[in-house]
């Protein structure tokens, strides 16, 4: 069978994920500043989408053109195919802003006010705003010989202003550049007296735009056209090259803002000239042009909702409860020590992973601790109790992933603050990436050293805590913490693989767990016992385990997949993938959370793990995966994970054999994965 037939295009699976986000923006049921939120988180993963994906594509095309990917497509193929796609996602959602959204909002007494629709005093104070707040900053680049094209920053919003005339020094190039500074807004709020005492906000691109005559004293301005690039954001350090990883990546952070253009995002009145002028000066293709009728970056109208205050048109907000051994005001490692404790954000609260650390700061009989920071955030109150620790004299280590993608600044800053409290910080393996999400706190307890150990499938950031779902272990297994303090021994020194008592861990373990299990569940199909794989996922796309996910459903074996964004399995397709269905639940928060089942003739082998199922989480990152042996909490992983989601019909998407999706069909009683939880466990 050709691998088009097997292999799903992890390009298009992608887009067809930002599809369904999109689906929340249009959903009439989900508040209507929420659905402002869902389209402007669609900008933002387009944002990554080409600065990750079609970026690699370009590169991948000029080292190998002919090369056929996992889909059967060339590099050049999939890029054809995924530019069609994106150009359709970003045309809806454009006519949902600005048919369905921008009106609704008005209504509700939320506006966007146009230039032609500025009442005098608005123009008054808007002027007084240019003339404050923007024309100081405000820098005009008139080209000529003198002044090259200027280099716009990755995502910057810029403006091509149409000149004539000439000026003080007798100059006429036709054509100025006009750069918008990062730190001014890309929506303005206006006072709410003149907008009738309701909301107002005005697009910086209309105040350059009515305004930016004023930057040129003499001249016509025959047009000003907003523009935006998008670069690729791929950072490279060469290891033969390297003697410092974190010097590395500030340099490579920098270069990263002037990669090579990868999309052109332009206003639908832009004329082709115009067009074909940039697109010449940046080396892209018509293709690569996104006219939009609308601000290019709509990734900034995020803040709007923050900036309103209307909580009818919001979700109503939602706090985690405490786990019942916790509730009193007692030890977190006095609780693990009688029991483990099984948090399921956000529905229960991280604050027990932030008590955690900072009881083991001011602990005396703490001794050390160790963790890993992927993402953290730029405020963490994690981050602030290691560094209390550290102060306190306790030997602490801390792994910074230097290399997680768009967090690279901020683990740099934190790596030097933990640094200077005096932990010991490591940047991980050269080459793979510590993805994997652990501490580790060691004790004097009567006369000798006693581990807890905490392990989650998502990172340590207080903020995405609240939105993203994620399972955490806090235990005092013996096992399970020796194994931990062997994994931070592996990443921290030299040596080989330990080998461990319970984990799984890649890039040594991990994969071939998976495919043991998975033909293990083949062979009971086989010899005609019960099989059952359930798996929820982020990402679906190694073909090793999708090849033997095929081979177990052809067996007889049932498999439902639970997967959030890309899967490149084909379900459902006679003689291939019968016994294999996949869904993806999206609502308010974010599926996030990995787990594994497989039925294994009655003993339910259930994980949890920090790693989805592609290449580079098997092979080039450094994962752990947690089994959960305890039967109360076996069954609420199974429960809580799995089970209400395989049964959600109101958040679920059922996936096609050609990777398109449809909702879950609606039944006389709905069921909620996400409200279930909300309803059991919210505070």
């Amino acid at each position: 069978m050709p691998r088009s037939d097997r292999f799903l295009c992890r390009e298009l699976s992608l887009l067809a994920f930002n599809r369904r986000v999109l689906a929340q923006a249009q959903d009439v049921r989900v508040p209507l500043l929420e659905r402002l939120r869902f389209l402007c988180i669609v900008s933002s993963n387009l944002d990554e989408f080409f600065e990750v994906r079609m970026a690699w594509l370009r590169r991948e095309h000029k080292r190998n053109p002919a090369r056929l990917l996992d889909s059967g497509l060339t590099p050049a193929e999939t890029m054809a195919a995924a530019s069609e796609e994106a150009h359709r996602l970003i045309a809806e959602q454009y006519a949902l802003f600005n048919n369905e959204l921008q009106p609704a909002l008005g209504q509700a007494g939320i506006h966007f006010y146009r230039r032609r629709n500025w009442t005098a005093d608005q123009r008054a104070w808007i002027k007084s705003y240019f003339d404050r707040e923007l024309w100081p900053i405000l820098t005009p680049i008139g080209l000529d010989p003198a002044h090259p094209f200027p280099r716009p920053l990755n995502k910057s919003l810029n403006f091509a202003v149409e000149l004539e005339g000439r000026d003080a020094f007798g100059r006429s190039s036709g054509m100025a550049i006009v750069q918008a500074p990062r730190i001014l807004p890309r929506v303005v709020k206006l006072p709410s007296e003149l907008c009738g005492g309701e909301d107002g906000f005005v697009f910086l691109s209309s105040i350059l735009h009515e305004y930016v005559y004023l930057l040129f004293p003499g001249m016509e301005v025959k047009g000003c056209h907003q523009f935006r690039l998008t670069r690729d954001s791929d950072l490279t350090v060469d290891e033969e090259d390297l003697t410092n990883l974190r010097a590395a990546i500030e340099s490579e952070l920098h270069d990263r803002e002037y990669g090579a253009g990868v999309r052109l995002e332009v206003a639908d009145t832009c004329p082709p000239q115009l067009c074909e002028f940039l697109l010449g000066h940046f080396r892209l293709t018509p293709a690569d042009l996104y006219q939009v009728e609308g601000p290019v970056n709509l990734v900034r109208l995020m803040a709007v909702p923050d900036m309103v205050g209307r909580p009818d048109l919001k979700y109503a907000p939602r706090t985690g409860s405490v786990p019942a051994p916790l509730k009193k005001d007692r030890s977190i490692l006095d609780a693990a020590a009688r029991q483990d404790i099984l948090l399921h954000h956000p529905y229960q609260s991280f604050e027990p992973v932030v008590r955690l650390i900072r009881e083991a700061a001011a602990d005396p009989d703490v001794v050390a601790v160790k963790m890993t920071i992927y993402r953290t955030g730029t405020t963490s109150e994690l981050a602030k109790a290691l560094m209390n620790a550290a102060l306190a004299g306790k030997q602490v280590t801390v792994v910074v992933e230097l290399m997680a993608r768009f967090d690279e600044a901020n683990n740099v800053n934190w790596a030097q603050r933990l640094e200077d409290a005096g932990a010991h910080v490591v940047y991980g393996v050269f080459g793979y990436k510590v993805h994997a999400k652990m501490a580790l706190v060691i004790r004097r307890e009567e006369g000798r050293l006693k581990r807890y150990a905490h392990l989650g499938t998502g990172n340590y950031h207080q903020g995405t805590s609240r939105i993203y779902t994620d399972f955490g272990l806090i235990t005092a297994d013996e096992n399970i913490t020796a194994d931990v303090n062997t994994l931070f021994m592996e990443i921290t020194g030299l040596g080989k693989p330990g080998r461990l008592n319970t984990l799984y861990q890649s890039p040594f373990t991990l994969h071939q767990m998976l495919l043991e299990g998975i033909r293990r569940e083949t062979e009971h199909a086989k010899a005609g016992r019960p099989a059952r794989i359930v798996a929820k996922l982020n990402s679906l796309i190694e073909t090793g385990i999708i090849d033997a996910l095929y081979e177990a459903g052809a067996a007889g074996v049932q498999i439902d997949l639970i997967v959030r964004g890309m899967c490149a399995l084909r379900p459902q397709v006679p003689g291939l993938s019968d016994n294999i269905r996949v869904r993806s639940i999206i609502g308010r928060q974010l599926e996030h959370a990995r787990v594994y089942y497989f039925y294994n003739n009655g003993a339910e082998d259930t994980y949890i793990s920090s790693a989805d199922w592609m290449g580079r989480n098997f092979f080039r990152r450094i994962e752990t995966c947690t089994p959960i042996e305890n039967p109360q909490l076996k069954a609420r992983v199974i429960r809580e994970g799995l089970t209400l989601a395989l049964e959600d019909n109101c958040q679920a998407w059922i996936m096609q054999p050609d990777g398109s999706y449809v909702r879950a069909e609606a039944a006389e009683e709905a069921h909620s994965l996400q409200e279930t939880l909300w309803q059991e466990y919210g505070g």
